[in-house]
């Protein structure tokens, strides 16, 4: 796929949140589309109101402006958003989360959502962290993690903010991590 101009890019992602139209959003470290409203653009990230592919709302996710290389108008949005509108699913409002920088991003997230997900695509494409934001603190994110079975780590783990390529929250895996790890053990 060509990469776009940004300000092409730019002005598609401000058409979708203005005319809250479904798009299909590509990055430069993914081989496939990621569904969902625009509901939120900053300086440094832009927020996705994910719609899986079952065509349910699934949480958000946060890109980083300058790996976005495409946004189109999903070729399947009648329907989804007919499917979508039967079954009562509204475009959720965007959480007060700040797109400002990774570092507001990650802080914001994690006083908004118990679990955060974070991904440092350029060192790991093909792996996610999942955990609780203890802090963010001079370039570094200090966070407790969470096993796909709900288990809560006993050693914090230090990310380099510049790392982190995408974060997302709200969706229903960590939903469900959520429920069942329940609170995340107090910092040392």
């Amino acid at each position: 796929m060509a990469r776009l101009k940004s300000t092409d890019i730019a002005i598609a992602l401000n058409d979708a949140k203005t005319e809250r139209r479904l798009v299909g959003l590509t990055t430069r470290y993914d081989e496939w589309v990621v569904r969902g409203y625009v509901v939120g653009l900053g300086p440094g990230f832009v927020m996705i109101a994910v719609v899986n592919d079952r065509i349910w709302h699934d949480g958000f996710e946060c890109f980083r402006r300058p790996d976005i290389i495409a946004v189109q108008v999903d070729p399947k949005a009648r329907f989804v958003e007919k499917a979508l509108e039967l079954r009562g699913e509204m475009i959720p409002e965007a959480p007060a989360v700040s797109l400002e920088s990774v570092e507001d991003l990650l802080t914001s997230a994690g006083r908004a959502f118990r679990l955060v997900t974070i991904h440092r695509e350029m060192e790991d494409p093909d792996v996610c962290q999942i955990g609780h934001v203890i802090e963010v603190v001079g370039g570094e994110l200090v966070m407790r993690e969470v096993s796909p079975t709900a288990e809560w780590d006993v050693e914090l783990e230090r990310y380099q903010t510049s790392s982190v390529t995408r974060v997302s929250f709200g969706a229903d895996f960590e939903a469900a991590l959520t429920l069942v790890a329940g609170e995340p053990p107090s910092a040392p």
